[in-house]
């Protein structure tokens, strides 16, 4: 049994995941999502204010599911994790995070779905730990330089109000943020300043922007395969980024979305699902 005390906490039945909890290491109590078996797929969600696993993947582990194992994890900072004392954040901590999650679930290797900020840490994952890895999913891949957008996100309104403009940086279509995905973005941001981590959080990422970018050199080297998604009407992170990346990743593949912003994830979730599900079948997944 867990060291921690499990928060009194269910995700809401608007997302319709299951809650687990996993013990990550002395005092640091992992919040999750699993669903599916077989080959391990990770999946690292992005930095906007009140996000969680379940805000960011709610409409693709369902069907991605079917191919492998899906893990998706609030990582430390975030969501309904639970920090030891003293936890400090930035790139390199998501990172370990991610590789205590899979030392504690036992799993070797995984595959590596990220969304922005995620894809920033799958790429730093696979640069220090390339042996625990199988390959790489990234959308709108983090790290690069500051838009006016990611401005924004450095100074985060915390009103209801200042979530609906962050999500509708995200996607073209502005339907899609409804009033109940705004009010739980906004109940779980209440939950991220309750406990100071917020602020925090927010410059960790900012720092590390600048202190430790994504090293081109080393992304030259992978030998794992990586499929590149992005919206080429991305305010948030250019659709430059990928092409960026793809011209240094040697296994590098890309599918743009048009008419499609920084949340391809969820604006266009069938086509997404199933992109990543021809990508990953192909692989050897859900044989």
């Amino acid at each position: 049994m867990p060291t921690v005390e499990i928060p009194a906490y269910t995700t809401d039945a608007f997302f319709g995941l299951e809650d687990k909890w996993l013990e990550t290491a002395p005092g640091e109590l992992t919040h999750y999502h699993e669903l599916g078996e077989g080959t391990p797929i990770l999946f690292l969600h992005g930095s906007g204010t009140g996000v969680t696993a379940a805000a960011n993947w709610w409409l693709n582990l369902p069907q991605i599911s079917e191919l492998g194992r899906c893990i998706a994890i609030d990582s430390i900072g975030y969501g309904q994790t639970v920090d030891a004392e003293g936890t400090e954040y930035g790139i390199k901590a998501w990172v370990e995070h991610a590789v205590r999650v899979l030392d504690a679930l036992g799993i070797e290797k995984t595959w590596i779905v990220g969304n922005s900020l995620g894809g920033w840490v799958a790429f730093q994952f696979a640069i220090e730990h390339p042996d625990r890895l199988l390959g790489v999913v990234s959308m709108g891949t983090g790290g690069a330089k500051k838009t006016a957008a990611l401005a924004g996100h450095s100074n985060p309104e915390l009103s209801e109000a200042g979530v609906r403009r962050t999500l509708e940086q995200f996607v073209v279509d502005k339907s899609l943020v409804t009033d109940e995905l705004v009010s739980l973005r906004y109940a779980s941001a209440l939950n991220d300043t309750a406990s100071d981590r917020l602020v925090r959080v927010v410059e960790a990422r900012d720092r590390d922007r600048f202190e430790l970018p994504l090293d081109f050199d080393a992304l030259a080297r992978l030998e794992v395969p990586v499929l590149l998604i992005h919206g080429v009407q991305d305010v948030v992170i250019p659709v430059s980024r990928t092409w960026d990346l793809l011209n240094v990743i040697p296994h590098a593949d890309a599918h743009i979305f048009s008419q499609c912003g920084h949340w391809s994830q969820v604006e266009r979730s069938d086509e997404f699902n199933t992109v990543i599900k021809q990508y990953l079948g192909a692989r050897g997944l859900g044989r």
